[in-house]
């Protein structure tokens, strides 16, 4: 069975974004940005919200050519990697990409059957829809020292606690990750 993974770069008060929407302190510097370019080549499967799909399809298919080598490269796995889109306002979804309109447990649940490499989802809402459902098992986040006092929150209220087991820390010069893995 394919493991999935919630990450995010997160501040210190666990938001995603700002009170504007705004991620614009999330800039990873290339040590970070390789290391994600690194783990999105493991990843099988990509999960996006509405949102999250459209930031960065508004980006990524059309990197500019005098942008950096390391975020080129991005937007090249990007492009590639297969996607599952979870919408039902989007009228279509394009590279590499399939539209989900359905119940997103049901989907999740039946993409994590299918393989055993790692899936990743993406996106706060679509999150909170799966978080209840404990289908995730594992949750990276990369903490920035920053207060943001508002914003998306990374984890919606939820009914019951999901306990964890510390498996990795690593401490970049912009962030320190942490993953979790689910105690089941």
């Amino acid at each position: 069975m394919r493991t999935l993974v919630y990450g995010f770069s997160v501040s210190v008060d666990g938001f995603i974004n700002d009170q504007v929407g705004s991620i614009d302190w999330t800039e990873p510097d290339d040590e970070l940005h390789q290391f994600h370019n690194d783990r999105y080549r493991e990843i099988e499967v990509s999960l996006h919200g509405r949102r999250l799909y459209e930031l960065m399809a508004d980006y990524w298919p059309t990197v500019p050519d005098d942008a950096p080598p390391i975020m080129r490269e991005f937007g090249e796995l990007w492009t590639a990697k297969p996607k599952v889109v979870f919408s039902r306002t989007l009228p279509e979804v394009g590279w590499n990409s399939r539209l989900v309109r359905d119940n997103a447990v049901d989907e999740v649940r039946k993409l994590k059957e299918e393989g055993d490499g790692i899936i990743e989802i993406g996106g706060a809402d679509l999150a909170a829809s799966i978080l209840p459902s404990g289908l995730v098992d594992e949750f990276q986040l990369f903490t920035a020292p920053i207060i943001l006092g508002g914003g998306t929150p990374m984890f919606p209220p939820l009914g019951e606690r999901i306990p964890l087991r510390l498996i990795e820390t690593r401490h970049f010069k912009t962030v320190v990750m942490t993953r979790y893995a689910v105690e089941r």
